[in-house]
């Protein structure tokens, strides 16, 4: 490779960000020389091991191709559902959040992390020279060559930019009976799903298994058939056939206030909100409840009461929350003892001692009497069919997980 430039020495700058487009370049070692000519106007030459260079092939495991995909082969075989990557001076910190908590596994030289940093921005379609303000992207599945797609988030610390890989499964969506709810909490879920109007709220911190239940929901009633299901989703994580999904887009305005409002132009019977963040959307909910339309959303509560707290403050018509508010879900993931080792650390388990998680719930159907309650604006009487201490509780007397887990789970 070999370009020139006229004007001040400031665009080898320019030249040198460019190259790193440059797929070739984040295959093998990269050498530039530069050389000023004394000739006026100033040239500046740059010369690099170019085309003519023997390049390892992509799966070459000393590559940055090769590297990477290691690593993302590495998290999926693990079950992990993100890998973050930390530049903390000369090297990079490498953990998976494996089972909703983060565990570190390795470290990488300064030099290798450049070049796997900047061969993930390259595929994720972001500026590779940027490291001081945050980017987003995505990388499909099929660039990387691993099983899943791949959500990129980059940020500048203190101690060198910060790259989290959130890995978007490919398995099938769960039925309702695979989620392993408790008996009653999972008839009261199919009953919803086989009303014609209402609305269901989930609540739980993030990574408590939200989506994995809206995911479940949505097969069910698309398997049941005659509904026009349409959801709005940040971002869309697995395609359900049989309905209509779409995306948010907040750079362009495109929230989930807006894009409920216009979707239900389009004739759904079922509609899913993604998240409810604000009083608009909060009220679009409760309308579309009202007026004829299955709601599914989540709110951000941590428990069925605080979501009764927390909507009749973003909806001033009370007598409407009421009204529309057919069932409230609470859940939590605790980890599950490794069938291997038991809790004691493998290598299967990647000696944490757990693998896999399971959902612990509580849950309050909304009876005529609490209806009155609420709009009388009287809470004393939302309280869930069994609260989520009681619910793990039965996971440890089954044996499926442990104390020092269920005191992790519920922060105690």
């Amino acid at each position: 490779m070999e370009k020139a430039f006229t004007g001040p020495a400031t665009a080898c700058h320019f030249l040198i960000r460019r190259c790193n487009f440059d797929r070739e370049l984040f295959n093998r070692p990269l050498s530039i020389r530069l050389e000023v000519q004394s000739t006026a106007p100033q040239v500046i030459v740059v010369k690099g091991n170019g085309a003519n260079s023997a390049s390892p092939p992509p799966d070459d495991p000393s590559s940055a191709p090769g590297l990477l995909k290691q690593l993302v082969c590495r998290a999926e075989r693990a079950g992990a559902s993100d890998i973050h990557l930390q530049m903390r001076g000369q090297k990079a910190e490498v953990a998976l959040r494996l089972d909703g908590v983060v565990a570190p596994v390795n470290e990488l030289p300064a030099g290798v992390a450049e070049r796997i940093f900047g061969r993930i921005k390259f595929l994720a379609r972001l500026k590779t020279y940027q490291d001081s303000l945050p980017q987003d992207g995505r990388i499909d599945r099929q660039e990387l060559g691993c099983q899943n797609d791949i959500r990129v988030a980059t940020y500048p610390t203190v101690t060198g930019e910060k790259i989290v890989l959130r890995l978007f499964t490919t398995a099938t969506v769960k039925t309702l009976r695979e989620l392993e709810f408790p008996e009653e909490a999972c008839a009261a879920l199919d009953g919803f799903l086989r009303q014609t109007s209402g609305l269901l709220l989930l609540t739980g911190p993030a990574g408590s298994g939200k989506t994995t239940t809206i995911y479940a929901c949505l097969r069910a009633l698309t398997e049941r058939g005659g509904r026009h299901v349409i959801t709005v989703e940040d971002p869309v994580e697995q395609i359900v056939p049989g309905t209509m999904q779409t995306e948010v887009k907040e750079a362009i305005g495109l929230d989930f206030a807006c894009a409920a409002r216009h979707l239900l132009r389009q004739d759904p019977q079922a509609l899913v909100i993604g998240e409810i963040r604000d009083e608009a959307t909060a009220q679009l909910a409760v309308r579309a409840g009202l007026t004829g339309h299955l709601v599914i959303s989540t709110l951000h509560a941590g428990s069925c009461r605080g979501v009764f707290e927390r909507l009749l403050v973003m909806c001033p018509d009370h007598s409407a929350v009421a009204s529309a508010i057919e069932l409230v879900l609470n859940q939590r993931l605790i980890r599950r003892l490794c069938g291997e080792c038991h809790g004691a650390g493998c290598d299967a388990c990647l000696r944490t001692g757990y693998k896999g998680r399971i959902p612990v719930v509580e849950w309050l159907k909304v009876s005529e009497a609490l209806r009155a309650q609420v709009r009388a604006r009287d809470l004393s009487g939302v309280k869930p069919q069994r609260s989520l201490e009681e619910s793990a509780r039965e996971v440890l007397q089954q044996g499926l997980s442990n104390e020092m887990e269920y005191r992790r789970m519920l922060g105690l």
